[in-house]
């Protein structure tokens, strides 16, 4: 294989990951919401998003990780001095972030199994955020292959992302009145 080949399966697998790792808070939120619901309600959607939550880990989530993680290495192997620039750094050290994401992910994936509720669905619409926040962080990283650059992408995605969920709060308390 070429290292084209190895850079293809990365962002597939990287593409495979990332809808994992926003999908899986969303199930939470919707697990946690239905946890106010009445009893019947409760325990029918528990047990759907309890397995909806393991197929996602366990089918799409985890395999594309460590692929994602593989052909990764595998293209450093490549191109072993990219190691001694200040963007792939910078980069690995956003992807060791990502992978303390996922695993964050998982604790909270058994707690809610459990029906361990440690966290509000707002919390947990927050919380999907970041995702998102590293995406954008490697993304801009990898195009740009620059340390100062990816910085105005990713404070602008904090602010819009502040903006999104002040509405949300806003939307939410209007219709509570």
């Amino acid at each position: 294989m070429t290292y084209l080949h190895f850079k293809a399966l990365h962002i597939i697998f990287v593409v495979s990951w990332f809808a994992g790792l926003f999908y899986m808070p969303r199930l939470f939120v919707y697990h946690t919401e239905a946890s106010e619901r009445p009893d019947a309600e409760r325990s029918v959607l528990f047990a759907q998003f309890a397995k909806m939550e393991k197929l996602l880990w366990n089918a799409i989530m985890t395999p594309a990780c460590w692929l994602t993680l593989l052909f990764g290495a595998i293209m450093i192997y490549l191109n072993p001095a990219w190691l001694d620039q200040g963007w792939m750094q910078l980069k690995l050290a956003f992807v060791l972030g990502l992978l303390v994401y996922h695993f964050f992910t998982r604790k909270i994936l058994l707690e809610l199994q459990q029906e361990k509720f440690r966290f509000s669905s707002f919390q947990l619409r927050l919380f999907n955020e970041v995702a998102t926040i590293f995406l954008f962080s490697i993304v801009f990283l990898v195009v740009l292959k620059n340390t100062v650059d990816w910085l105005y992408g990713v404070l602008g995605l904090v602010a819009f992302a502040i903006m999104i969920m002040t509405a949300v709060r806003m939307v939410k308390a209007a219709r509570k009145k």
